[in-house]
This record gives C-alpha cells, sequence and structure tokens, in this order.
C-alpha cells in the first residue's frame, strides 16, 4: 500500500518537530558526506523522548541515534525523520529494522530518497509491519539539506557552489590585476569555513597563473580536507607554485585533456605526488559536465569553484552551478578593463539574464554576503 502524504499539514506539532530534525540533520554538514544529511525525534505523548542525528559517514544514522538518547520506552511513539529511514544493509544495519523493533506507532517523514534504487521500499517496509507512515511534512524545507546529495544521485555530479568576491561595481581585480583583498576579513573568514566543509575545490589554471592561491582552509575547525582541483587542458600549471609544493600534504588533482599535452610534464607532475587525470575536450577545451562526473565518481557531493571569470562564466552558462556565495565590497574599483566577476557574450536581452530560483542576503563584515540558489532540490 502506498505511503499516505501527511493529512494535517497545518498541525503546529508536526511542522515543530520536524523543523528540528531537519536543524539537527544540518549538524552533520561537511561530516557525513557522501550520505545525506539526516534529523530524527521521537515524541511521546506531545513531548520529546529522544533525538538524534546522522554526525559521520559510516556512524550510526539518525534514527539509531535517536532512540538510542531515548529517555522513556519509545514503544507507540512518532517518529519524525526529515529523509526516509532506510532498509538496505549499507555500513550500518537498516534503521526501519531497528524502528519496528522498537515498536514506534507511526513514522512522519519529511522527504523520500532520490535514489532510485531504494526508493520506497523503507516506507513500504515500515507500513507491512503495521507502523502509521506519512511523508511531506516540510519537504521543500528538507529537500534543501538534501540537495547536495540528491544532485549527486540523480545528475551524477557534485552539488556546485561557485564563489567569489568583488566590488560594488562589479570588479574582481583592478585593471592591474590586485584583489588582495576586495573582500573584508569577516568574509574571508567565511570563505574558509566553507572551504573546510566540502569535498573538492576547484579553479582553472589562469587562477593559479595569476594569483598562486592554497586552496585550503586556516584558521577554522576543519569538517573535511578537501580536494584541490586544477583545470589545466594544456598543462599550463608552473612546477613552482604553493599547491605543487603543498600536493604532498593536500590531495590534489590536475585535469587535463588527453592530447596535446606534455607528457614528460604529466609524469613529473605525478611523481611530485599530483594526480593528473585525462578528461573529454571539445574544441581543445575540457567538457565540464564530464570533469564532474569524474569527481562524482569519487563520491565528491559539495564541489566549491573558486576560479576567475572563464570558468565563472563556463559553469553557470552551463547550468552547472547549484549554489553562489557572492560578496559585495562597498568600494568602488572602475577600469574599462578591470576584470568582472562574469565573462563570455553574456545576455542580450535582460529577459535573457540568469535569475536564482532564491537569494538570502545577510551581512558579513563591512561587506554584503548574496547566497544564491539556482537548482530546484
Amino acid at each position: 500500500m502506498a505511503a499516505r502524504k501527511a493529512r494535517h499539514r497545518c498541525d503546529p506539532l508536526d511542522h515543530r518537530m520536524m523543523a528540528r530534525a531537519i536543524a539537527l540533520a544540518r549538524r552533520g554538514e561537511g561530516r557525513v558526506e557522501p550520505n545525506p544529511m539526516v534529523g530524527c525525534v521521537i515524541v511521546r505523548a506531545g513531548r520529546v523522548i529522544g533525538e538524534g542525528f546522522h554526525r559521520r559517514f559510516g556512524g550510526p544514522h539518525a534514527e539509531i541515534e535517536a532512540l538510542r538518547a531515548c529517555t522513556r520506552d519509545p514503544q507507540g511513539a512518532t517518529v519524525y525523520v526529515s529523509l526516509v529511514p532506510c532498509c538496505h544493509h549499507g555500513k550500518t544495519p537498516p534503521c526501519t529494522d531497528a524502528l519496528i523493533e522498537a515498536r514506534v506507532a507511526k513514522v512522519v517523514v519529511a522527504a523520500r530518497d532520490p535514489n532510485q534504487v531504494v526508493r520506497g521500499r523503507g516506507i513500504r517496509r515500515l507500513r507491512a509491519a503495521g507502523i502509521d507512515v506519512e511523508t511531506g511534512v516540510l519537504e521543500g524545507e528538507a529537500a534543501e539539506v538534501l540537495a547536495p546529495y540528491a544532485t549527486r544521485v540523480r545528475l551524477g555530479r557534485p552539488f556546485v557552489i561557485a564563489k567569489w568576491a568583488q566590488s560594488l561595481d562589479g570588479k574582481l581585480a583592478t585593471r592591474t590585476g590586485h584583489s588582495q583583498w576586495i573582500s573584508c576579513e569577516a568574509s574571508r573568514r567565511r570563505v574558509h569555513r566553507l572551504r573546510a566543509r566540502v569535498d573538492a575545490i576547484l579553479v582553472g589554471c589562469g587562477t593559479v597563473l595569476a594569483d598562486n592561491p592554497l586552496l585550503t582552509a586556516r584558521g577554522v575547525p576543519i569538517r573535511r580536507r578537501a580536494l584541490r582541483v586544477v583545470l589545466d587542458g594544456q598543462l599550463r600549471i608552473r612546477e613552482k607554485c604553493q599547491i605543487l609544493d603543498t600536493c604532498s600534504d593536500v590531495s590534489t588533482l590536475v585535469m587535463t585533456t588527453s592530447g596535446r599535452v606534455s607528457m614528460r610534464k604529466a609524469d613529473r607532475l605525478r611523481r611530485s605526488g599530483v594526480e593528473v587525470v585525462a578528461c573529454r575536450s571539445r574544441g581543445g577545451r575540457l567538457q565540464l559536465d564530464d570533469c564532474l562526473r569524474t569527481l562524482a565518481k569519487r563520491e565528491v557531493t559539495n564541489l566549491l569553484v573558486e576560479g576567475g571569470p572563464t570558468v565563472l562564466t563556463s559553469m553557470l552558462e552551463a547550468g552547472l552551478v547549484d549554489e553562489a556565495f557572492v560578496f559585495v565590497s562597498p568600494m568602488l574599483v572602475g577600469g574599462r578593463i578591470a576584470p568582472g566577476a562574469l565573462g563570455g557574450a553574456g545576455a542580450a536581452k535582460i529577459a535573457a539574464a540568469m535569475i536564482p530560483r532564491s537569494v538570502r542576503t545577510q551581512r558579513s563584515g563591512t561587506d554584503v554576503l548574496y547566497r544564491m540558489r539556482f537548482s530546484k532540490p
């Protein structure tokens, strides 16, 4: 029998408990990937008796954490979980079995698993055991949290986060290429926190040649060490730069084309500790979708793109950016040849401009942060 959609969508308790489960799920960000972030709250007689979230990859799932935290017997309780409980053996036993064994009365689910291999099986398993199941409570909110996992599962690529800092008049640097620092210290610290929770950080070779970045998280708690990825179709990267000097400490991947590159240079890079991978190209340029698929196969779930105008424009025009963090500084740089954030031909008419699906703004020190979502969760 199919699971029932939640009938009491305005029920204050259902919304409050599911909102709590979703908030708990966010605590696993940067620690559980490539698994989804999931939170769970167990309620009996209108009171929370246990709650938990998926804390780390390979560790107990949210439902197990919540059951273990119960202060009373969960028999007859209602379980609120942001993603349908798993019903298969992976690194941990099925959560459906644990809920059935605990003899809970009802399970309220926010979102279904986008993985077609398991979709619907968990709900059917619970209902077959006599447990009432409702779905769809705060589904949209849960989908926002699950978006990175869902993107990798559905599209076979990472969830792409573009980041750049610009002046109020849209410049990334001065006409001489000087850019340190357009953003304020608070914004730079926020970027380090972002780096500290993603799976990989990607730039183009032009950024490496111009800025010689390190591309590591510094001065903040590290949730995971991001793989550094350089798009370099012609292997123009200098063999003496910060990224190559530190590749023995931080995993580094250079993506290049299969033809017209120096095999001797590729061999030298590999001997220095860099992984060099050939990806598909068209017209001498790397195919971004193939690069992203390659990263997804390595279980990269969240990819931070910190490239310059060429990479940022290519990603956006190809519809490959899911979220953008844009830091706008209250300064005017000016200069006709000073680089802007985006290049390419651009929109011919305003109606053709790229418009994000949602925008959130907030202060970031003296800057304003625009956090935009482009893709649907």
